[in-house]
């Protein structure tokens, strides 16, 4: 018959505490190493691309611009001729006149030239249109007078040659006085070898303007100028 062997619990204690010795003398585990970031990527570099060069346009194309642009031309001097509030001039004066030179009875170049509806039919047709006695003389003036005086809006001056020479718009009142209405240098752009209209318009004036005195530059441009009508407009 075997024999039980009895452990007393002083020695079981001792056993338990040296194993929890045994375990908390185990070094901890080092943490792993973190993982080296990957370097950024860089994106590619766009590449710019050249602005598409725009298809010249065909002979056939060109042509329908230039009648179309005729055609426009057309009605906005239509437009003018018909305007209710325009009048034109009665009566001119001017400083100078080429008709000095020329000498004929037909009033060609002459302030007059300027005055009526009119009636230039191209930039050929300088004759009928006033025009001052040197191309290159420096300050020259037309002033003319209508039936009419108004409360003014707008001057428009028909120039069938040398546009870009005006300088200054007066008006003048019923007294006689002048007032400037517009005053610079024309910086319009005029189309070659066409009828140009200068155009200023302003605020309506608060007397009767019976009359326009224009003031021109001739040695700022190239050609002699050449004015066939000018008309006034207000109410």
């Amino acid at each position: 018959m075997s024999r039980s062997i009895v452990v007393p619990a002083s020695l079981m204690l001792l056993s338990a505490l040296s194993l929890s010795a045994c375990k908390k003398a185990e070094p901890e585990a080092a943490p792993a190493p973190a993982e080296a970031a990957s370097p950024a990527t860089e994106a590619p570099a766009q590449t710019e691309r050249a602005p598409a060069t725009p298809a010249e346009p065909t002979e056939a194309e060109r042509l329908a611009a230039e009648k179309q642009a005729k055609i426009q031309r057309a009605l906005d001097n239509q437009k003018i001729l018909d305007d209710a509030d325009g009048q034109w001039a009665s009566s001119a004066t001017a400083s100078t006149t080429y008709a000095t030179l020329i000498k004929n009875d037909q009033h060609h170049y002459e302030a007059v030239a300027a005055t009526g509806v009119p009636d230039a039919e191209n930039t050929s047709s300088t004759d009928v249109a006033w025009a001052p006695e040197k191309a290159n003389a420096g300050i020259e003036w037309l002033e003319l007078g209508y039936d009419k005086p108004v409360n003014a809006t707008e001057v428009r001056v028909r120039q069938v040659s040398g546009p870009g020479a005006i300088i200054k718009v007066e008006l003048l009142d019923d007294a006689g006085a002048r007032h400037v209405v517009w005053e610079g240098s024309d910086t319009d752009a005029y189309e070659p070898n066409e009828i140009n209209w200068f155009m200023r318009s302003f605020q309506a004036t608060p007397y009767k303007a019976k009359g326009v005195r224009l003031t021109l530059a001739t040695n700022a441009i190239d050609n002699r100028p050449g004015i066939d009508a000018v008309q006034l407009v207000g109410k």
